[in-house]
């Protein structure tokens, strides 16, 4: 452990995410703990001749952001692959991938973060779109989701996908009318190219490791739940022994691994202050833009569909599963964003706590997007968390009506019913789909604006949430969520010297100009790691 020196920041504006003490103006720090939490009078006590004192001039200072859900190792691989995130058409798509293979010469192009409901013209991209530029390089983009991606056509051959492969269960390989493959991928059918796709090396992941940690403190992110790969395990350790870690990482690993983590006796919250484990990750369905989020009813632009449960939920591997990390005290995070996949994994942990010993649980929702009024009071009832993502409605927003219909609309990112039902929120940003900033979360969850407005009520404005409700979201529910709330996500004396100073007072300027806001320092384990 470094030797970090004492510190004072002073003459700050300080929300400290204590309910008990909401507000302060100094923070005393001792070693990578926080020592006093006061007024700048009170704090004269513990500040001496060897305190390095920082004036905050007035400054907010916040608990450092806590990201709920991303994927952290990707988030930095996906700064070194093609980015097509802002695209607009058909031309900016295959000027981009141009641009890449010009600048990077690569043996395979991945990367991708298109999102074809942004288009001019909203269709899916096609193989057609790309063969000519990319030739004998194969190509596999993923759409922001990650639940859908475009392969050209040396990558179908590559896969031994044609014109007679069926489509795996849980997947779909799209088609035109002739039957042959688009390029169009979809959830499982993506699979036979990812395995093709060669696996990083190991400087390759610290590379990417690296330059993921440079964007969480630049953002005031201190802690991340990451929806990791097994591999990245002991690349983690290896930053963390070598005093490199620079984010608290809890790690949320497959559910398909649980009988490892029994065999192994690993529980819930198992680590230490810096990387843990014990959260399991399944999937209930996949995702609205793809088509293929479960509902009870049909979709608007499809009346043939109705998404689709995902193999491991439809043939009982997920239940089995879960009933059985439950029983060894492993923390279940479960993904399901249409409404009928919501109520499937309601079912699955209420038949849990009905045959399964009781425990503190914290059962876990993630995305939530589009559920029915009477599963808000199911989950409160069984006191699961919402983990959501307020910046996909941001982008979502644009469009969703054209998928689920004005009748579901009410039951879209309904952040603020689930807040008044009970339910606890933690944020995330479920990074590479968008931005891992979280001001740009707080922004979409505080005026409910979506891309292309200035200015309005917003998308839904009902469910807009107050800041103080956003914050929390993204610091000490999200602490909660991990079982770390002891430790971290609120300024208190004793915690985790995390924190991170804003340029403005989000708090009190216009909401509207949230997004606008930069994060000035951030602060981990009593230390400045960023610096604007």
């Amino acid at each position: 452990m470094k030797i970090v020196p004492k510190k004072a920041f002073v003459k700050g504006k300080i929300f400290t995410c204590d309910d008990s003490n909401p507000w302060a103006e100094t923070v005393v720090t001792l070693g990578n703990k926080t020592l006093f939490v006061g007024s700048d009078e009170e704090s004269k006590k513990y500040i001496d001749s060897d305190t390095q004192v920082i004036d905050l001039n007035g400054k907010l200072m916040l608990p450092g952001f806590i990201d709920s859900h991303l994927h952290f190792m990707n988030g930095g691989f996906s700064l070194l692959n093609v980015d097509l995130q802002n695209v607009k058409s058909k031309s900016e798509f295959r000027n981009e991938i141009q641009k890449f293979i010009q600048a990077k010469n690569p043996t395979w192009i991945t990367g991708g973060n298109w999102d074809h409901q942004q288009f001019d013209e909203k269709v899916l991209p096609s193989k057609e779109w790309v063969d000519t530029i990319t030739g004998n390089v194969p190509l596999f983009v993923t759409r922001s989701d990650l639940h859908m991606g475009l392969a050209n056509s040396k990558a179908l051959q590559l896969a031994g996908i044609n014109k007679d492969t069926s489509d795996p269960a849980g997947g779909v390989i799209q088609r035109n009318k002739s039957g042959e493959p688009t390029g169009i991928l979809i959830d499982n059918a993506m699979q036979k190219v990812i395995d093709l796709i060669h696996e990083p090396t190991l400087e390759e992941r610290k590379f990417a490791l690296r330059a993921a940690l440079n964007e969480a403190k630049k953002f005031g992110i201190t802690s991340v739940h990451d929806i990791v790969y097994p591999k990245d395990y002991t690349i983690y350790e290896e930053f963390m022994r070598d005093e490199k870690l620079t984010c608290r990482v809890n790690l949320v690993r497959p559910i398909s691994e649980v009988d490892e983590f029994v065999k192994r006796k690993i529980q819930h919250a198992h680590g230490d202050e810096y990387l843990k484990v014990g959260s399991l990750k399944g999937f209930a369905d996949g995702s609205l833009g793809s088509s293929t989020a479960w509902f009870y009813e049909p979709y608007a632009d499809d009346s043939e569909s109705i998404g689709l449960p995902t193999d491991t939920l439809a043939d009982g591997r997920l239940r089995k599963w879960a009933i059985e990390a439950d029983k060894n005290k492993l923390q279940l995070v479960i993904h399901a964003i249409g409404d009928k996949a919501i109520s499937a994994v309601l079912d699955i942990f209420e038949e849990i706590e009905r045959i399964n010993p009781l425990w503190d649980r914290r059962w876990r929702i993630e995305h939530v997007q589009h559920i029915r009024k009477e599963d808000i009071a199911r989950m409160k009832k069984l006191n699961v968390i919402a983990s959501v993502q307020p910046y996909h409605l941001y982008y979502d927003g644009v469009w969703c009506e054209s998928k689920v219909g004005a009748e579901r609309i009410p039951g879209s990112y309904t952040f603020k019913s689930l807040i008044d039902g009970g339910v606890k929120l933690c944020c995330g940003s479920d990074w590479t789909v968008v931005s891992p900033n979280p001001l740009l979360g707080t922004f979409a969850a505080v005026t409910r604006l979506v891309k292309g407005q200035k200015d309005g009520e917003g998308w839904i404005p009902s469910e807009k949430i107050s800041v103080v409700d956003a914050i929390k979201g993204y610091t000490i529910n999200s602490a909660f969520a991990s079982f770390e709330e002891s430790i971290k996500g609120s300024i208190e004396a004793g915690k985790l010297a995390d924190f991170v100073i804003l340029s403005e007072n989000i708090f009190e300027i216009n909401p509207k100009e949230i997004s606008t806001v930069i994060i000035e320092k951030t602060v981990f384990d009593g230390e400045i790691i960023y610096e604007k």
